[in-house]
């Protein structure tokens, strides 16, 4: 027999597996997959992410990080979307430079790549809705997990997405 927090667990851990799917497929620009996903099952890393906002939040007087970070504890599962940063070679110049050759020579990110992490996250949040889970983009999660390192390569921009199996979304309606 299961009892309702093991079943609510494992949902939004499968959940969270159909999200990262989603983030992998979803558009992107010309094609170039950029896009790398991390999910946080473990108490561990849950507890070293939430610290990591909390330090960022008092260090930068940003108090919503400190609120986000309350917010996600109870969290089962925390989806993490990020994107490298690698120029389209479209040389638009939406990033502010002329050429894509100018950008890579900066810490710059390509607009393309915003853009794409913005489709990727925007697939992964439909996708959660679609299992029942109540979720949230939040640029608080990707930065503490960028400053964590909790992505491989050159990833410059996440955000994450956490998860919730309750009667209320703790991710709205906050202090």
């Amino acid at each position: 027999m299961k009892k309702s927090a093991q079943v609510e667990k494992e949902a939004a851990l499968q959940a969270a597996n159909f999200m990262a799917a989603a983030a992998r497929t979803a558009p992107k620009t010309r094609g170039i997959d950029n896009i790398e996903v991390v999910i946080i099952d473990d108490d561990a890393t849950k507890a070293k992410l939430i610290t990591r906002m909390k330090d960022i939040s008092r260090a930068e007087s940003k108090p919503s990080l400190e609120r986000d970070a309350d917010s996600i504890a109870g969290s089962p599962a925390i989806v993490l979307i990020g994107v490298k940063s690698n120029p389209a070679g479209l040389n638009c110049g939406f990033c502010g430079y002329p050429t894509c050759n100018e950008l890579s020579n900066t810490r710059g990110v390509c607009s393309y790549n915003s853009i794409d992490l913005g489709i990727a996250a925007s697939s992964a949040a439909a996708t959660a809705s679609h299992f029942y889970m109540d979720n949230r983009l939040m640029y608080s999660i990707g930065r503490a997990g960028l400053d964590l390192k909790l992505f491989p390569g050159n990833v410059k921009q996440a955000l994450g997405i956490p998860l919730s199996v309750t009667g209320k979304n703790p991710f709205f309606d906050r202090k």
